[in-house]
């Protein structure tokens, strides 16, 4: 992590002011790219007194002192701890290298943080830092945000000792990965039903041939709601004629693309 903050400062992309070190912003040109926001609204939208020792309201620390009762490191700029958004930097960069396929996260991550990510990991490296990034929506309890200030976290191991995996899977596949997912009893009791009607059309297929509708709803920023869609009326298909081998072959190969095969008991 000094490694990279001593490049960006060398390179004008970042500077020290009072034992801190802070990214410069407007120097990257990207910036706000991936949240669609501009310098302008960032500025417009703070809600706190900007420090007296940034140079302009948007910058963000990259490094800063520690304070007696917390942890810290020595660094050229004083002893200090990395700021949040470097960490993440510096680990996928030392693991994974200066460009990943994927990047994921929660939709709360967007900005600030994956938006500062990618600020400085391009600076740092001069190339693209992720190819892709996905989002996924937050999780609901019968119409609840689920929070421990709320008392209705669900743990999956509890979730497994009541429902098959499967049909778990399936629950959360009927909403967008992007959407929020309301997490039901009702919801899991559909999911159920649904999966314990494959019992008798779950066969190895033939070939690995996909159904193009079943495909393009994938391919479509993983629209697995459509696809799911799609499965069931080659479902429906099959139920009225169960000795057509490519309807069989659709889908189970559907199934098993995405993961829900299920191992049903003797």
């Amino acid at each position: 992590m000094i490694d990279m903050i001593t490049s960006l400062i060398q390179k004008e992309y970042a500077y020290v002011s009072s034992n801190h070190v802070l990214f410069e912003s407007k120097k990257f040109k990207n910036y706000g790219a991936l949240s669609k926001f501009s310098l302008k609204d960032i500025i417009s939208g703070a809600r706190v007194e900007v420090a007296e020792y940034k140079k302009n309201p948007e910058d963000f620390v990259l490094w800063k002192p520690s304070k007696d009762n917390e942890p810290y490191w020595e660094s050229p700029w004083g002893k200090g701890r990395p700021g949040w958004h470097i960490e993440c930097s510096a680990m996928i960069a030392e693991l994974l290298g200066p460009t990943i396929d994927i990047h994921a996260g929660g939709l709360d991550l967007i900005f600030p943080h994956h938006e500062n990510e990618i600020a400085q990991s391009c600076c740092y490296h001069d190339q693209n830092m992720a190819n892709y990034w996905l989002h996924n929506g937050f999780i609901n309890f019968e119409g609840e945000k689920m929070s421990k200030s709320l008392g209705n976290i669900t743990i999956m191991n509890d979730l497994l000792t009541l429902h098959n995996p499967i049909s778990i899977k399936y629950a959360i596949l009927t909403t967008h990965y992007r959407q929020p997912i309301d997490f039901s009893n009702d919801l899991l009791k559909y999911s159920s039903n649904i999966v314990s009607k494959w019992r008798d059309f779950i066969k190895k297929s033939t070939n690995n041939h996909l159904d193009q509708d079943f495909l393009k709803a994938l391919e479509d920023d993983l629209n697995t709601p459509q696809a799911l869609m799609r499965l069931q009326q080659i479902f429906n298909d099959l139920k009225k004629a169960p000795e057509d081998i490519e309807l069989s072959n659709y889908f189970n190969n559907g199934l098993s693309l995405l993961g829900l095969v299920p191992h049903f008991q003797k």
